[in-house]
Order: C-alpha cells, then sequence, then structure tokens
C-alpha cells in the first residue's frame, strides 16, 4: 500500500526547519532521519514514532496505536504504529513528532 500522502504532507510540516533533518523513501514509505539516526516516518496510513524503549507498553495503551515489527515478524521495542484516524489535529501529530524528535536527538549521530 502507498503512503498517505496527505499524512506525509503534515508529517514534513510539522518538521520544517529541522537541522540534520533528511526525508528518505524506504520500504514503500518515507523516514526521516535525524543525523543518521531513523526519527519517525509513514507507512501506508501509519506514523512510525520512535521512542524510548522503556516506555513501548505506555505508547501501545494509546488509542490507534499499534506494535511496529520488522519485516520477520519480531516486535521492536521502542517504536509504535499511529494510525491516522488517531492525529486528526494538528496538536495530536505534533505531539507523536515532538516525542520522535526529543529521542533521535539524544542518540549520537551517524556517519552515513
Amino acid at each position: 500500500m502507498p503512503y498517505n500522502p496527505k499524512l506525509n504532507e503534515r508529517i514534513r510540516a510539522e518538521l520544517a526547519g529541522t537541522p540534520n533533518l533528511v526525508e528518505k523513501k524506504m520500504f514503500g514509505g518515507v523516514g526521516y532521519m535525524l543525523n543518521g539516526n531513523m526519527c519517525c516516518g509513514i507507512l501506508g496510513d501509519e506514523f512510525i514514532a520512535r521512542f524510548e524503549p522503556a516506555k513501548t507498553t505506555e505508547m501501545l495503551a494509546k488509542p490507534h496505536t499499534r506494535v511496529f515489527a520488522a519485516r520477520n515478524g519480531r516486535p521492536m521495542s521502542g517504536w509504535v504504529m499511529v494510525h491516522a484516524d488517531g492525529l486528526p489535529t494538528k496538536a495530536q501529530l505534533a505531539k507523536w513528532v515532538k516525542l520522535s524528535l526529543a529521542y533521535a536527538s539524544a542518540l549520537p549521530p551517524k556517519n552515513n
């Protein structure tokens, strides 16, 4: 399934002006890389959020979220998928984007 271009435009607008951020098409969606680290993204109609792995259970308890799994089906700690239905307002999307930016900003830069 192709990614939702309207949701991607909203994500892009939230990330506008972020230094060292690169938008990259990957796996049929879009990933946003901050200093070489995956920050967040979009796949289909879902926002891919990244955060501190210890908060996975807490984040999965939020509405419209589900487990983000690797290609082998293994659930990944520190990541969730948030369906577009859970992001109808700018403020709701901004909260997830800020969470992802805060975590990715704390990671050491990668040289790619």
